[in-house]
């Protein structure tokens, strides 16, 4: 029988399969910390090891470093680490490509370019990226992931959307906020008020649209409330339903269950898909009815899509969709 995968998308490109939750760690301690709960929870956030906040004033390349010896130790359970490296305008930046890239790129799940502020200047860091990747042996595509937190880069961001190895368009509330220079207050940095600002608004609304109409994911910021995992649950379910975010960031443990537990599909609608697919690969991918309605290979894309999702989640599937299209 046919694998969805080769009978559904033969027409165009379609978005990443990656996990909804980005967590976000900057010292060895809390990486380290990061991959014990990958291994309780399973593979289904990614780690962020970050050395644009989380390295110490003049300690850079040992921070680097470090990055690189841990993502390739055994510690990294399922290879789901990336890191985000200095912004554009930090004299690091290519230093940190340089570190990388050679030491960690076979293996690094995706590099955050933060801060941007115009096509220019991330298309150099990608080209940069590309050529120490090509020169260091390595003929993997990096996944690249660009902070929208600027005015120059929501300006530019139809644009940066369209940029060679880019997987995720993230969105950056309070760099975006504080480029306001108050004309936003600043308890629109927090929810309700957020998701209610007519100019933050738009701008997650552009953010997302740009993303999803070049095949790459949108990222929602993170919530600032630290120890209120409700709060982190409604502020990704409001951003999923309202914006079409499909991926957010954690920068505390408990807002990682709560994340995937909000992006999680439907229940109703992946019961249903999971009915349709198996009865769609029985007929060869044709048309056929379910429940007193016709499906065919548009409506099998977004349920074959959904039903990826859920399995990134951790959500328990059919026994028989496990065996047909996972094991």
């Amino acid at each position: 029988m046919t694998h969805p995968n080769e009978a559904l998308f033969e027409a165009g490109k379609s978005l990443p399969i990656i996990p909804t939750c980005e967590h976000f760690a900057g010292s060895e301690k809390l990486i380290k910390k990061g991959f014990e709960m990958q291994r309780k929870l399973g593979p289904v956030f990614d780690i962020t090891c970050d050395c644009e906040d989380g390295a110490e004033t003049g300690k850079e390349v040992e921070h680097a470093q470090m990055i690189v010896r841990v993502v390739n130790s055994q510690e990294n359970p399922y290879g789901m680490a990336g890191t985000r490296i200095h912004d554009f305008s930090h004299p690091d930046w290519r230093q940190d490509v340089d570190i990388l890239v050679p030491g960690a790129g076979e293996k690094l799940a995706y590099i955050t370019l933060p801060k941007t502020t115009s096509y220019e200047d991330v298309k150099t860091q990608i080209e940069y990226i590309q050529k120490v990747a090509k020169d260091s042996g390595i003929t993997r595509e990096i996944p690249i992931h660009i902070l929208i937190e600027t005015h120059g880069a929501l300006q530019d961001v139809e644009k940066i959307a369209t940029l060679p190895w880019l997987q995720v368009l993230d969105f950056g509330l309070m760099d975006f906020v504080s480029g306001y220079q108050g004309a936003i207050p600043a308890i629109n940095m927090r929810s309700p008020g957020q998701f209610e600002h007519r100019l933050i608004g738009a701008a997650k609304a552009k953010v997302c649209q740009a993303a999803i109409q070049n095949h790459v994911i949108p990222c929602h910021n993170v919530t600032l409330d630290l120890k209120n995992p409700y709060q982190t649950y409604k502020d990704a379910e409001r951003a999923r339903n309202e914006f079409g975010f499909m991926r957010m960031w954690s920068i505390y443990p408990t807002q990682v269950q709560a994340i995937v537990d909000a992006m999680k599909p439907d229940f109703t609608e992946l019961e249903a898909a999971q009915n349709i697919l198996v009865a769609a690969q029985d007929a060869e991918w044709g048309p056929i009815q379910y429940d007193g309605e016709l499906h065919d290979r548009a409506t099998y894309r977004y349920f074959w899509e959904l039903v990826q999702r859920a399995k990134y989640s951790g959500t328990k599937l059919h026994d028989e969709v496990e065996k047909r299209f996972f094991s």
